[in-house]
């Protein structure tokens, strides 16, 4: 055999120390995806079948019977209906607003100032938007109703009317995330060369037209992305009903997570609740 020139040999020691250091900084986000993610979805399907309450060590199998309790569990259907109604009330409406609001401040001066203003309720945590927010939504003294006052409408009881609780919930969490979905919508539109909408005015294109034909196109990938994370988000609702109106009136607000949470910390059936939970990472 031959022996390996001087420049192979250098080659092969370069490219094994790439893949050395490529190792050591891909290591840490594996341990944590590891410990953090793998390990626990791994303990949460062993869990859901057993009989476990979370506190005692004594774990009973039982087999796929937590999820046939849960299909036929009167609680987990409510769970799930009031989250695709939900979902049908903020789902649209995020999308399209927050477009809409992207298009409004696109070219605008000071469009940087008006990105912060509305961003700025994304950074809030969710706990201090559903105080905020219960407050301003009270039927006898909040600031909404005193405001649809002044205009002659008499404000709905939001949060003690069984018919207006998620439609309430649905609007401070369209308010709330706006600014998020407004923000990827903007960069995206800066991103459409200007070139294709002067081709459309050449051809007597008008502003409709060029929304219809080359914006939304142009743009559909950013679309079809912010509508699967708000589909996730929206079956994710927990921390508003929780804050605002802890399930109610009469299980009104009673979201799917809100069931999971019940059935693991409420009634501490963890087997029922990890069950609920698969179904859930199942279903997104």
């Amino acid at each position: 055999m031959y022996p390996m020139s001087k420049s192979r040999e250098g080659d092969l020691m370069e490219s094994r120390n790439r893949r050395i250091w490529g190792v050591i900084f891909v290591l840490p986000q594996l341990i944590g995806l590891i410990l953090f993610s793998l390990i626990p979805l791994l303990n949460t399907v062993m869990i859901s079948f057993t009989k476990w309450d979370g506190i005692s060590p004594v774990r009973e199998f039982v087999g796929i019977s937590n999820y046939l309790y849960e299909f036929q569990n009167p609680d987990f259907i409510k769970g799930l209906v009031n989250t695709l109604y939900y979902m049908v009330l903020n789902i649209p409406p995020s999308i399209i607003l927050a477009l809409l609001v992207a298009l409004a401040v696109r070219n605008i001066a000071g469009k940087e100032i008006y990105r912060v203003i509305y961003f700025m309720p994304v950074v809030s945590g969710s706990v201090s938007v559903g105080v905020i927010w219960t407050w301003l939504l009270n039927g006898e003294f909040g600031l909404v109703n005193q405001l649809l006052g002044y205009i002659g409408i008499q404000g709905p009881q939001w949060l003690t009317d069984t018919r207006w609780v998620l439609p309430a919930i649905a609007i401070v969490a369209i308010w709330w995330g706006l600014g998020n979905n407004m923000v990827i919508f903007l960069a995206s539109l800066q991103n459409v060369p200007k070139t294709y909408y002067e081709a459309a005015e050449i051809d007597g294109a008008n502003p409709w037209h060029k929304f219809l034909y080359v914006t939304l196109p142009m743009i559909s990938p950013t679309t079809f992305f912010i509508t699967i994370m708000t589909v996730i988000g929206s079956f994710q609702v927990f921390d508003l009903a929780m804050v605002m109106t802890e399930g109610g009136p009469v299980k009104a607000s009673y979201t799917f997570v809100y069931h999971i949470y019940s059935s693991a910390f409420v009634r501490y059936n963890m087997g029922n609740a990890t069950a609920a939970a698969m179904v859930l990472f199942v279903i997104i």
